[in-house]
């Protein structure tokens, strides 16, 4: 468990700069640039990264049960899942009216499938990750939607048919991964 908890430190902690120290993040970037301030932040997401997925394998090799979910909340995650892919998929869907309502998708992508994951799995080590992410997820995107009222962010600009990409793409890629690549990366298979 201390790797997970090394991990969650390092890659939440570098996250997190902008909801806690957002004006030194901004002295940072300019004091040494945006190159070198990209790296670092690059670099201690990885490390972090790396060491959560170790950390985690490491934590599920000795379970710990707090409780069982019941067996409908897999089919409930299933569904959230679905809605965190098509939120994911309009971070990069420029003109969708999705991303001009929500202004953070990726962020409340991260929330829905941190919850979805916490519905459907009781052990320890699964609430200490999905809980971290989703503790974050919820600062995160309240202090980006502070940021947007305090700079008075103007309206997106909106393309017809950029929403049907979106949910396109996004149910595509929840099919994708769901049903064939889950199993093999995670170790989990959601559908059996």
């Amino acid at each position: 468990m201390t790797i997970l908890l090394l991990g969650l430190l390092l890659f939440l902690g570098v996250h997190s700069v902008r909801i806690f120290a957002d004006d030194w993040r901004t002295t940072q970037v300019r004091v040494h640039g945006p190159l070198k301030w990209k790296a670092f932040y690059t670099l201690v997401s990885a490390v972090g990264l790396a060491l959560v997925a170790w950390g985690y394998g490491l934590a599920r090799a000795e379970p710990v049960d707090l409780w069982m979910p019941p067996a409908a909340m897999r089919h409930v995650a299933a569904l959230l899942m679905l809605l965190s892919f098509v939120l994911l998929t309009a971070t990069y869907v420029p003109g969708s009216r999705l991303k001009a309502k929500v202004r953070h998708p990726m962020v409340l992508g991260v929330k829905v499938w941190a919850l979805a994951h916490l519905l459907s799995n009781g052990r320890l080590a699964d609430v200490v990750l999905f809980g971290s992410f989703l503790v974050w997820a919820v600062l995160s995107f309240r202090a980006a939607r502070q940021r947007d009222r305090a700079a008075g962010s103007p309206a997106l600009p909106l393309h017809s048919g950029r929403d049907v990409i979106t949910a396109f793409v996004g149910i595509f890629a929840w099919i994708i991964f769901a049903l064939w690549l889950h199993g093999p990366l995670i170790g989990v298979r959601p559908f059996g």
